[in-house]
């Protein structure tokens, strides 16, 4: 007898994943209570499975849902605010003064609102933050179904959120506590950058990265400035202060690691650390590129991120795997560095592997959460498509995605979000112009 199940998803084609590198046709998705029943060929599915739901998905490939590595998701309110400045100059004179004038839980729920319908118009179910009021970014993230890591963002100075890193722990940790049951909720620690936390702060992180066993996520080796001025204040550049102070290991992400010498590079891989790619802000702030093919070769983990709308100006992760893809190639004069593939992989599995989800998400193996995206490759300006994988890398785009399933929830389909009305994203965005132009 055929077993009951909530959904059935018949794609043209589905991209698992795992295992790496493969392409199914003739392959049906089995979900029930949120989770990955049974990955099959569709003669099977339909002698095995009676579901609730069937979602026919012609010319459509299935993989999973994006993992957004690196974002400031409530900076969607400064798109375009501060373009065409190096970073230290768009941090000093645009965006900290204006987030000094307006950064507060309503800046934040608003800001993440449009961030995450965004994202999952463009097939990413999850992503990692790092911003002030992370209470507030999860009303966002749950009112439109998006699973999110939520950065306990730790500073210096004060700002209206803390006084000071003792005061963005405390508070950091108290939502962490708050916000535990939830499924689609998880958290990291988020020093800023060396630039902005002492060593006593980063010490404190170390340790309590360690008793919690949750992810640290830093920006570090973003910028030759910052490395000059790390040798001139610390006596080392930020990599090996970081390594004395005991934040080296699985549970760190570098954020952006543009400048990273071949030592350092392998001490990434000796530790287990992670990278977040964020190609497309280190083009536009003019950081430079970081060495992916390198950390591929050596076998450090990496994922990719969009950074925040103020820098990129797109939360667009299929902008990024192409970007990644190119950087890669161009600097290493390698024309198989970074294949599709291996983009793919950054783009999922590497992502939930940085973030210790990777035993939840981020592949299509039975008993991980359903989330998902498919995207259209039947239109006709993607035609002939003679390799879906290189497809979704070097000519679909996130307005070819069609569905967007979270936990087994459809949150994203005919280019809508599920759960917003797209007249309250304009409302919002109207009203948050007005006040940053006034």
């Amino acid at each position: 007898m055929a077993a009951e199940i909530d959904l059935l998803i018949r794609p043209e084609w589905v991209i698992p994943i795992e295992p790496a590198g493969i392409t199914l046709s003739g392959h049906a998705l089995a979900v029930n209570n949120g989770k990955i029943l049974a990955l099959l060929p569709d003669e099977e599915a339909a002698q095995r499975f009676r579901p609730t739901e069937t979602v026919e998905l012609p010319g459509q490939v299935l993989l999973p849902g994006l993992v957004n590595l690196h974002t400031h998701a409530a900076m969607s309110l400064l798109r375009g605010y501060a373009d065409d400045l190096p970073l230290m100059r768009w941090l000093s004179e645009r965006i900290w003064p204006a987030e000094a004038r307006h950064a507060g839980p309503e800046f934040v729920r608003a800001g993440t609102l449009l961030a995450c319908a965004e994202m999952l118009r463009g097939g990413i179910t999850t992503f990692n933050d790092m911003y002030f009021f992370p209470d507030a970014a999860a009303v966002a993230a749950k009112r439109l179904g998006m699973r999110a890591v939520l950065g306990i963002v730790v500073i210096e100075f004060p700002t209206s959120y803390a006084a000071d890193a003792g005061d963005y722990l405390a508070k950091g940790l108290a939502i962490r506590d708050a916000l535990s049951d939830d499924p689609l909720l998880s958290f990291c620690l988020a020093p800023h950058a060396p630039y902005t936390v002492a060593d006593k702060t980063f010490t404190n992180i170390a340790t309590l990265a360690a008793q919690l066993e949750i992810p640290v996520h830093v920006h570090l080796h973003e910028t030759r400035h910052e490395i000059e001025e790390s040798l001139k204040q610390h006596g080392v550049r930020p990599l090996q202060r970081l390594h004395r102070l005991g934040l080296l290991g699985p549970q760190l992400i570098a954020v952006h690691a543009v400048h990273l010498e071949s030592g350092e590079i392998d001490l990434l891989a000796h530790e287990g650390c992670h990278v977040a790619h964020c190609p497309t802000s280190n083009l536009k702030l003019g950081s430079g590129i970081a060495p992916v093919s390198a950390l591929q070769s050596r076998g450090v983990n990496f994922g990719l991120g969009t950074d925040g709308a103020a820098s990129n100006n797109r939360l667009d992760l299929f902008q990024e795997m192409r970007h990644a893809a190119l950087l890669a190639k161009a600097a290493s004069e390698n024309a198989e560095a970074l294949d599709a593939h291996a983009t793919l992989r950054a783009a999922t599995l590497g992502g939930a592997r940085a973030l210790g989800l990777d035993e939840r998400i981020g592949s299509l193996l039975p008993g991980k959460a359903a989330d998902l995206c498919a995207v259209r490759l039947d239109e006709w300006l993607l035609q002939p498509c003679f390799d879906p994988a290189s497809h979704l890398v070097y000519a679909a785009g996130r307005e070819q995605v069609t569905h967007t399933w979270v936990a087994g929830k459809l949150a994203m389909s005919g280019g809508v979000p599920a759960q917003i009305d797209i007249s309250e994203l304009l409302d919002i965005t109207g009203l948050w112009h007005t006040r940053l132009t006034s």
